[in-house]
Formats: structure tokens, sequence, C-alpha cells
């Protein structure tokens, strides 16, 4: 629901200090690895710099690093409390923990987290990136905690001002939650039409696409059919991203096509900008379908030596996924240990939890 994925490329200039600053054009493409180190150059020259502290917050959260996250924010509102920048990373923060923990105050951490973005956007009504993840808020969450339809639309057309195909991209998901797909399905083209290479869109449409929502409405057959032909056309629009070349990927399994999955991930390793996503890919359909077993392996071993990109799982599923391929080897002891280190990363993860239920 929070993701950290989808950042405007517009520019809140704080002041003349930080007028060269433009952290949300990387946070934008989705490198995170990049904005958390120049936040941190920044910060090593001036630990007072209230907008390094609130991208560094956000790059952390995508990263899975969400206690870091959360005090990294708090730092940034300490120096600069309206700071539109480091509410979304508070927000993000508390969201993604929320998620994460599954329990009573994560009710009050999400109610926190809305908050926050509603702040967000009073104070800056052009950041993209505050009105996606509060429309996705609204749209998913009760009514009794302040889950609206009408309002994730409202925040939608607010999107549209500021980034036209985002905010299509925000109304058609919206739309396909309530299960409204041949509503939604134009609108998804029109975003496509508009920001062919935006690697977000691709994502959201075929995370869509994919659905057990859009699955009653089109039936299983015609589903995967979709799913399959869209990979394929989409492809080349995003060959060199790491999260697009994911997105494919996963239609392809998700159409039953585990062979083009797992094709079309490895032909991409070498060229797309994040391979620590392709590689966890990989791990992903080998686990997933047995094929490949011992390449997958192979990937997740060395994706775990290097720094993972942020928007994905994380060490938590690259651990899990490891222990999934090393119990279809027939390696329970590794698996275990794989399972428990997933833990290590998320102590709630549901996947490794019941991976070692399953061992035992």
């Amino acid at each position: 629901m929070f993701s950290p994925y989808t950042i405007p490329t517009l520019c809140f200039l704080l002041s003349a200090q930080t007028a060269a600053y433009h952290p949300r054009v990387d946070l934008d493409q989705g490198r995170f690895l990049k904005v958390l180190a120049d936040a941190e150059a920044r910060l090593n020259k001036n630990d007072g710099d209230a907008l390094a502290w609130a991208v560094k917050s956000q790059a952390l959260s995508a990263l899975m690093r969400l206690d870091e996250a959360e005090d990294s924010a708090l730092q940034a509102l300490k120096l600069q409390p309206n700071l539109p920048e480091a509410l979304v990373a508070r927000g993000i923060a508390k969201a993604s923990k929320a998620v994460q923990q599954r329990n009573l105050g994560s009710l009050f951490m999400l109610s926190q987290a809305m908050n926050d973005l509603r702040s967000a956007v009073k104070n800056d009504p052009d950041y993209a990136l505050a009105w996606m993840t509060l429309g996705l808020g609204y749209q998913q969450l009760p009514g009794a905690l302040g889950g609206s339809t009408k309002k994730a639309l409202e925040c939608a057309d607010q999107l549209k001002r500021v980034q036209p195909a985002r905010g299509d991209l925000l109304q058609a998901q919206i739309l396909s939650m309530q299960g409204r797909w041949h509503e939604a399905e134009p609108i998804f083209k029109r975003a496509l039409d508009a920001a062919p290479g935006d690697p977000e869109i691709v994502i959201g449409y075929l995370g869509e696409l994919g659905e057990k929502t859009t699955r009653k409405t089109l039936g299983e057959a015609l589903q995967k059919q979709k799913l399959a032909a869209e990979a394929r056309r989409l492809l080349p629009l995003i060959r060199t991203r790491g999260k697009g070349v994911e997105a494919v990927s996963q239609a392809f399994l998700d159409a039953g096509r585990d062979e083009d999955s797992w094709g079309v991930a490895l032909d991409a390793l070498h060229d797309v900008d994040a391979p620590s996503i392709i590689r966890l890919q990989l791990g992903k359909v080998a686990a997933r379908t047995g094929l490949h077993s011992k390449e997958g392996l192979a990937f997740l071993d060395q994706a775990a030596k290097e720094p993972m990109e942020g928007g994905t799982g994380g060490y938590a599923s690259l651990h899990w996924r490891r222990g999934q391929i090393l119990k279809k080897l027939g390696r329970p002891k590794e698996a275990r240990e794989a399972a428990l280190k997933s833990l290590t990363y998320d102590s709630n993860h549901r996947g490794a939890k019941e991976l070692l239920d399953d061992l035992d």
C-alpha cells in the first residue's frame, strides 16, 4: 500500500543551501542506493541538512531498513517540522512497519501515517509521491480507519495536475481494486501511451492485471492470455529497468509461462540498472516453479553478498527464497538456517515462518 517506488520528478526548493540538491529525481527513478549514498555524503558535511535526513529515510524504507528509516525521518522533522519530504518519509516508515508487524499497534501507526501524508500534501500540493501514497491508503484502508474510494479518486485528480500519467495510473489502480477492470483498463492504456518508458506505470498495470479481482472479471484463461501478451508487448520499453523487467517476468510467471519468466529475467540481467532485483526475481522463479533450482540458488547467493537495490522484499525475502529452493533440493538443515536468517531481517515474515513449520 505505502510503496516508496513512485516519487515525483518535481523538486521542492527549500533554500539557497539546498537549491542544487534534487533528490526527488533519483528517487523517481528508483535509484535508492544512490540516494542513500548522496544523502550520507551531505550529512557527513552538515548533519543539520533536514532534506538529506528525509530522503535518506525514504531510501532506507525502500531498502526495508525501517527502524533506521523512522529514526532518520524524526531527525529531519526535528530540524524542519513541516518539511514535506520528512512527513512523507515518516508516513512511509510507519506504514511499512505497520504492514510488517500486523498487530493491534499497526492500526495506530497507519492512522499516524495517513496524518503525515495529509500534512505533506497540505504543505506541498505538488508533491506527487504524497498524493499517490495517500490515494492508495484511502483506497486500501477500511472505512472505520478513514478509508474512502471517493477521497482516493480525489487524490488521483490532484496527482493529474502534477503528473498526468501518474494520476491516470492511480485512478486506474483504484478502479481495478474495486473490481472495475473494464473501466480501469483504458485509463491504464492512456497512462502507458503518455509515458511509455515509465516502469512504475508498467509495474502498476501488469500488477493489477494479475490480481484476483481482475481474474473474477476476465476469467482465468483470458487473464493469463492478456498477461503474457502485454508482458511481451511492454518488455522492449523497459528492457534496461530492473523493476520493469521484474514486473514483466512476474506477469509471465502469473500467466503460467514459467520458462518465459525465467528467460526474460536472465536475458536482461547484464543490461538492467539494478541487477540485484533481477537476481532476486530469478531466485523467486526457481523457488516457485522448481525449475533451474541450482542456478536460482546461485543467483540468490550472489545477491546476498552485494548491496540490494530498494523496492523489493529485501534480504528477508532473499533468504526465504533460498530456504524454499534448499528444501526442494533435499537440504533441510540449510533450508532451516535460511528461514531463520530471513527472520533476523523481518521477525514477522509469513513465508519464512511457514517454511519453518513445514520443515519442522
